[in-house]
């Protein structure tokens, strides 16, 4: 079958709320991806930052291969012996003490939220069924009906309420906005170190370590939502530490399993995690055994090919390169590591003709918010990869 026809049957049979690229994929290979015609691109979104190890990585794929011949769900009901590993190996790595385990990023923020609440009520003494949780304009966590109910893009909303109640939401970038938000029902802070989906949005300088003493002082926890910035992205295990800053609960998920299959979690301490209690929260498929060796090799990888410092460097070079072409049509290029938004002027005629053009000379990015391309490919991109793209760029950026 041709590109056409499977585009044909995905748009009969398939409920329409995608609106992706026409471009059929069927093989991938680190930076690389093939279509079902044969031609090859370069994958700068990584699938939203679950594919920074690469993709197909041969090291994540034996993991898989191996444990699938063995036993690949117990549910929770019984244990098995790839989570206990999991759970020693993630704290070593991001020095938390405990971890709980998901399948989506959208099902660990409600993890967060609903430990967050606990914590207020049993811990804090917020009175039960009042507590606030302070979120950010331009925030995307999710899609389900929570994660909307604090979402400010109507898109997300309209047609989805009524909406789940308990939130406030301030400017993102304001750190005394969230001061003035805080009252003595406010649980925690919920927000992403650089906004991905609201168009790699990076909020000033010393505004995480702010927002950080703010929650200190006031008992309240403070939540970050690494999902996309976590696990290297940014050239920093997580992009809070660009700012010497460890939340009091992190989220993470996409690269936790290379692309391989769907791993999220929960990490905090013990004085947090530690109060759910058998029963209260749970899933059949988080934390079981396939999904636990898959995020293992994972991580692994992250460690061993030194893939946190290879995005600080070639984020560096990326961005640096970007910056220097010459364009009627962009008004700023802006990141951290391999997180890279290049934002359009108005008069660009939006970011999603270019993603076209620019599939069509061999490199896959995606539009957000429309006026920004994002550029997120694998971490194991190397310099002679993102030179053979960068005249591509150029050219691209200056169709008229």
């Amino acid at each position: 079958m041709k590109t056409q026809e499977f585009i044909a049957l995905e748009e009969h049979f398939g409920a329409h709320n995608y609106h992706p690229l026409d471009v059929v994929i069927t093989r991938g290979d680190g930076v690389w991806v093939y279509d079902v015609d044969g031609k090859k691109y370069l994958d700068c979104l990584s699938a939203y930052s679950a594919v920074n190890q690469g993709h197909v990585h041969p090291k994540i794929l034996a993991a898989l291969v191996e444990q699938a011949g063995k036993i690949t769900l117990t549910s929770r009901a019984f244990r098995n012996d790839q989570l206990p590993l999991f759970y020693k190996e993630l704290s070593d790595l991001t020095g938390y003490e405990m971890s709980l385990p998901m399948n989506s990023g959208a099902e660990a923020v409600e993890t967060a939220l609903k430990i967050a609440r606990k914590w207020a009520y049993q811990v804090k003494k917020v009175p039960r069924h009042l507590a606030e949780i302070i979120t950010c304009a331009g925030n995307f966590h999710g899609r389900t009906i929570t994660t909307i109910s604090f979402s400010t893009e109507p898109l997300y909303r309209d047609d989805f309420g009524p909406f789940t109640p308990g939130f406030i939401t301030v400017p993102y970038g304001d750190a005394s906005a969230i001061s003035k938000a805080i009252t003595p029902n406010t649980a925690a802070v919920l927000l992403e170190p650089i906004q991905g989906e609201g168009g790699v949005i990076i909020p000033p300088e010393g505004y995480l370590k702010q927002v950080a003493e703010i929650c200190r002082k006031n008992n309240v926890l403070f939540i970050a939502d690494e999902i996309q910035t976590g696990l290297g992205r940014t050239g920093k295990l997580f992009a809070a530490q660009h700012e010497n800053v460890h939340p009091d609960v992190t989220i993470i998920g996409k690269a936790l399993a290379g692309g391989f299959y769907p791993v999220s979690a929960v990490l905090s301490d013990q004085e947090v995690l530690g109060l759910f209690t058998p029963g209260e929260h749970g899933s059949t498929f988080g934390g079981n055994p396939l999904a636990a060796a898959i995020a293992r090799a994972a991580m692994k990888v992250i460690v061993d090919e030194d893939l946190v410092q290879r995005a600080a460097e070639m984020g560096e070079y990326f961005i640096e390169q970007l910056s220097e072409i010459p364009s009627p049509h962009v008004k700023e290029v802006r990141g951290k590591g391999l997180l890279i938004g290049v934002e359009l002027n108005e008069k660009a005629g939006g970011a999603r003709r270019f993603c076209e053009y620019l599939q069509e000379r061999g490199i896959l990015a995606k539009e957000t918010h429309e006026r920004v391309i994002r550029f997120a490919p694998p971490l194991v991109i190397d310099k002679e990869t993102i030179d053979w793209a960068l005249p591509l760029i150029r050219d691209v950026l200056n169709i008229e």
